[in-house]
């Protein structure tokens, strides 16, 4: 699981088996420890209706609705967005870099892109 902020949006991207835990267990965690002090990075199911979120003692948690889950993993559907306030809300796949990384991506989903781009 990968977090990206820039200004007022939150993007998490999921790879296969982030989101296969995710959808069986309802629930993903990690973090970036900072010395003595975490910032801890949830996505977390939830039963509304739309994307949510929320910051509190160094956790972001993203709640994503179960129907939305059960959407990405099932289907070719990339993502979701939603906005909460002023802040833009996004969960997605992680595909495949068409450049070269170093990075592995062997969990990543493969890019519609990459054929259009041979």
């Amino acid at each position: 699981m990968k977090i990206r902020i820039k200004g007022n949006s939150l993007r998490y991207r999921l790879t296969k088996s982030d989101m296969y835990r995710l959808s069986q267990e309802g629930y993903l965690e990690d973090r970036t420890n900072f010395g003595n002090r975490a910032l801890v990075y949830v996505i977390q199911k939830t039963n509304e209706h739309q994307l949510s979120a929320f910051f509190d003692d160094n956790i972001i948690c993203l709640q994503v609705p179960g129907v939305m889950i059960e959407e990405l993993d099932k289907t070719d559907r990339v993502g979701f967005e939603g906005k909460q306030g002023d802040l833009l809300l996004l969960v997605e796949k992680d595909f495949t870099c068409l450049d070269n990384v170093d990075e592995d991506q062997s969990d990543n989903y493969p890019n519609p892109l990459a054929e259009k781009s041979k």
